[in-house]
């Protein structure tokens, strides 16, 4: 019989951990990262962003805090804020966009829990990308559906990630290992 140890909110952000880890009701609860495929797709999320940034007025941000509840804090892959949202140590209102890439041990179904915290707390667009079958979804309260035309959009503003382009970029990386 296993025994969880309950942290507080505030002990929880008094420690570091290495990789961080999602903070959910005073539990501790890993992420699965660490494998390259993961790491190229999440860097190249990253970049698309980055070098995008001025124009799409944003700030992308790896390994960012989220404060989605009181009891519940969460680590996405790829956070993406608006220029003028507030910023602190903590994120603490709704991002523009959060990403998050699935690892091998990962599953849509093991998703689910993360992908309502987000869409419970107000943030219009999350994504999954599955660097494995080089599929993308668009999350919403009632499915994960492919996108239309194989590109990821911000309705309205001038975002957009072109998944043949970013998965392309990943396998010219993966082919050199």
């Amino acid at each position: 019989m296993s025994v969880t140890t309950l942290l507080s909110a505030q002990e929880y952000l008094a420690t570091s951990y290495r990789p961080d880890r999602d903070f959910v009701d005073g539990e501790l609860q890993e992420r699965n990262l660490g494998e390259l495929e993961h790491s190229l797709l999440q860097g190249a999320i990253f970049a698309w962003f980055w070098m995008n940034k001025r124009e799409w007025n944003v700030l992308p941000l790896v390994g960012q805090r989220l404060q989605v509840t009181a009891t519940r804090f969460r680590v996405p892959d790829v956070m993406v804020l608006s220029a003028e949202q507030p910023r602190g140590p903590i994120i603490t209102v709704p991002p523009l966009v959060l990403i998050e890439v699935l690892s091998k041990d990962d599953t849509l179904r093991s998703m689910r829990e993360r992908v309502d915290d987000y869409l419970s707390f107000g943030v219009q667009h999350v994504w999954i990308l599955d660097p494995a079958t080089r599929r993308a979804y668009v999350c919403s309260q009632t499915a994960f559906q492919e996108p239309e035309h194989g590109e990821l959009l911000v309705p309205n503003t001038p975002i957009r990630l072109v998944l043949s382009e970013l998965f392309n970029q990943v396998d010219r990386e993966w082919q050199k290992s």
